[in-house]
């Protein structure tokens, strides 16, 4: 399994329930990376996209823990492993910071864009720069965006 997250410089990832900043060109390779693959997200993250819809073109799978939620285009469950059983290899999650908490055990790859700012923030990543159990293997050069400086990395599980 895999992740994929927009990080700030101090491994920031939302605020107020909404992403940081947004980089049209960032938001291009997640839709490259995501598109045709399984998505695992939560609710709340479902909530932020338009409409509060799922993403075409991918098999949305999303963890709530309210019993009754569904959602047309996608399949809800209530535990992590119910989850795990429906999953694929190539599966991504993609938040929000409860999901990544709870999945990046399984994960064995996950594609960060850094966003070489600080924000005002409420929900972290943890720093995988800092974690033992983590590598980066490939690391982009500094891009720019109406302002703002970005970076792909990509990290693998030791």
């Amino acid at each position: 399994m895999k992740a994929i997250v927009a990080v700030d410089e101090n491994w920031a990832i939302g605020h107020e329930g909404e992403l940081l900043c947004r980089i049209s060109a960032d938001l291009k390779r997640f839709k490259a990376l995501t598109l045709g693959h399984p998505v695992i997200l939560g609710r709340k993250t479902l909530a932020t996209f338009p409409g509060g819809r799922p993403l075409p073109g991918r098999r949305n799978l999303i963890l709530s823990r309210d019993p009754s939620f569904q959602v047309e285009g996608g399949e809800v469950f209530s535990d992590i492993p119910a989850l795990l059983a429906a999953k694929t290899d190539d599966s991504i999650v993609i938040g929000g910071g409860s999901i990544y908490r709870e999945l990046l055990v399984f994960c064995d790859l996950v594609y960060v864009t850094k966003v070489l700012s600080a924000f005002p923030a409420d929900v972290r990543f943890p720093d995988l720069d800092a974690a033992p159990e983590w590598e980066a293997v490939e690391e982009g050069p500094v891009l720019e965006e109406k302002g703002l400086r970005f970076r792909y990395v990509t990290y693998r599980r030791r």
